[in-house]
């Protein structure tokens, strides 16, 4: 599906939903906290924040929310390494009001020094509740392992030194510099009034188009055997993720791969939760999953873990995978996953939101979107020996990375627990 794009050449996707009295308008910009460099560590995310601070029409927090409020609106903001979105979900005869006010934070917002001050406080107390939080930490200290030396193992949120150092014109020159049309996406999705484009031109169409920023720091893969993250905190339970490199989110073994992490642990009814969890008792809760970005990705296992029994457990883990490599998987499962994973991406695709952010993401990061339907025609094309050839790919088990949150002083006192590899 190709993009309309404004008079300033912005990119914008209208996606009609027939059966909804909804909209929502998602604002995405490609950039997060991969792009920054020292004098903004953790930028992209403070920037995040600013911009429900006040504007020049709406000069404070509360004149902000009241718009939205008067309303029943949703809304809310969310940063990642390579993107920052901004969205709001309202009745569709509202979409203006939702549209005009985006448009005014995202290029009006006033980044007042004492705001600016004030909300150094705030994030300083979001770092500690994720450096606090072991299942929320584990995913953060996993990527650092995997790509330490590199802007994506760093935190998004910064550190509570780079938070409390950062100066106004700063931010606000890296904002400028990445804040521009060519970088950017609006996606209406829902019960879209006529005249959407209109007021699209008449709004974020009148954004002048600057010159195109610099890349981040691409990621090389360096040759390192087993890299390890840990944070001690004496649990009972602890958190454990296992990552493993893939390609980049355009890989053409992305479906694959993808499949592969739904029968490994993407429900309640795949490998590792029967062998792990039901069998044997050994977690709470254990899922596969894959994180894409346009250079690289990672393919994760997590797990709340008996402390006390975690030889066993990552025995167990480790059997699996190196099962799967020699044995692959069969027909049946196979077609399992793919009926789970075309019906929840079915289900999910009746919220407006979620439909907006399926086309979004893709034109931001491939700059072309496909339909739902041909995302599920590359599912079904899919074989068995596709499987079992990405697993042997992906799943090296002598060179990956693994993260844990609990009572390991030093990194042989975690080593103890690995089984042998061979």
């Amino acid at each position: 599906m190709n993009a309309k794009k404004l008079k300033n050449g912005m990119r914008v996707h209208l996606l009609p939903i027939n059966s909804t009295k909804a909209v929502t308008v998602l604002v995405l910009t490609k950039v997060g906290s991969r792009y920054e460099n020292n004098k903004v560590r953790g930028g992209s995310h403070f920037i995040e924040h600013l911009m429900f601070k006040g504007t020049k029409r709406r000069p404070t927090t509360l004149d902000i929310s009241k718009t939205l409020d008067q309303y029943g609106a949703e809304f809310n903001a969310y940063t990642g390494k390579d993107m920052t979105g901004y969205y709001i979900k309202i009745a569709g005869d509202k979409t203006p009001i939702a549209i005009d006010l985006l448009h005014d934070m995202i290029f009006n917002s006033k980044y007042d020094q004492k705001e600016i001050t004030r909300e150094k406080g705030v994030i300083v107390e979001e770092i500690k509740m994720y450096e606090e939080n072991p299942i929320m930490h584990v995913s953060d200290l996993i990527e650092q392992a995997i790509f330490e030396g590199n802007s994506l193992g760093l935190e998004i949120a910064g550190t509570a030194d780079s938070v409390k150092a950062m100066k106004r014109q700063d931010l606000i020159n890296y904002r400028d510099k990445y804040y521009v049309p060519s970088e950017m996406v609006v996606i209406v999705s829902g019960n879209i009034p006529k005249n959407t484009i209109t007021l699209l031109n008449k709004t974020f169409g009148s954004i002048k188009q600057k010159e195109k920023p610099p890349e981040f720091n691409h990621y090389h893969n360096p040759v390192r055997p087993i890299r390890i993250k840990r944070q001690f905190k004496d649990l009972k339970q602890i958190q454990v993720a296992l990552g493993f490199e893939t390609p980049g989110r355009s890989n053409d073994d992305m479906p694959a791969i993808r499949l592969l992490a739904g029968i490994l642990g993407g429900a309640m009814s795949s490998r590792l939760f029967i062998e792990v969890r039901e069998r044997r008792g050994l977690c709470y809760s254990i899922r596969a999953s894959v994180d894409n970005y346009e250079d690289v990705g990672v393919f994760l296992i997590r797990a709340g873990l008996d402390a006390e029994r975690l030889t066993e457990a990552m025995k167990v883990i480790f059997g699996e995978l190196k099962k799967i490599k020699k044995n692959g998987v069969t027909e049946k499962e196979l077609r399992y996953i793919k009926d789970n994973i075309a019906g929840s991406l079915k289900l999910s695709l009746e919220d407006s939101s979620n439909y907006a952010e399926f086309f979004g993401r893709q034109e931001l990061y491939l700059s072309k979107a496909e339909t739902p339907e041909e995302r599920l025609l590359e599912i079904e094309k899919v074989t068995c020996v596709d499987i079992k050839r990405v697993a042997n790919l992906i799943l090296d088990l002598e060179k990956f990375a693994i993260a844990v949150v609990g009572p390991y002083k030093n990194d042989a006192a975690l080593l103890k627990h690995l089984p042998v590899i061979g």
